[in-house]
């Protein structure tokens, strides 16, 4: 190679990753990374925490015609997430998603918003649209107690 360029690649593998990731925040204090769940947030302040589920949850997205469709979410917050289909759906239709949560069953609506095409199917993102007050409170305690499980058993192992 005359002109002193080298190139090199990469191979990232994520292979030997749990099928849960979180996404979190730290506190002040640098060694205790805390789980921060919160409510619908204005732009200003930070979103809130995403759980990356890799399709360990199944998901029945019931259509505006009455259709359901099965699908697994790919990820999940209090305000949305994102749910891995065999084919998309259109965006901005208002659907009622149904799955299990940590024993709770999480019954709501949600605005589906812009598909992305993926190796395997689509990611399709969601907006929670009529979720109350108390029940995001539950979606997140849901959450925590999702992850606690997940950590528990990691640490056994």
């Amino acid at each position: 190679m005359g002109s002193g360029c080298r190139t090199c690649s990469s191979v990232t593998s994520l292979s030997f990753l749990p099928a849960v990731i979180l996404v979190q925040r730290m506190s002040q204090e640098p060694d205790s990374p805390t789980l921060h769940v919160s409510g619908r947030q204005k732009h200003s302040e930070q979103r809130a925490s995403r759980v990356k589920l890799r399709g360990s949850v199944l998901v029945l997205i019931r259509l505006p015609n009455r259709r359901q469709v099965r699908a697994a979410l790919h990820q999940l917050s209090t305000t949305g997430g994102l749910i891995h289909l065999e084919k998309p759906l259109d965006e901005k239709i208002e659907v009622e998603l149904i799955f299990h949560l940590d024993g709770a069953t999480i019954r709501e609506r949600a605005l589906m918003l812009f598909p992305m095409w993926a190796t395997q199917g689509w990611l399709q993102p969601f907006r929670f649209t009529e979720l109350s007050e108390a029940s995001q409170e539950s979606l997140g305690a849901s959450l925590k107690s999702f992850l606690g499980q997940l950590k528990a058993a990691a640490a056994g192992s």
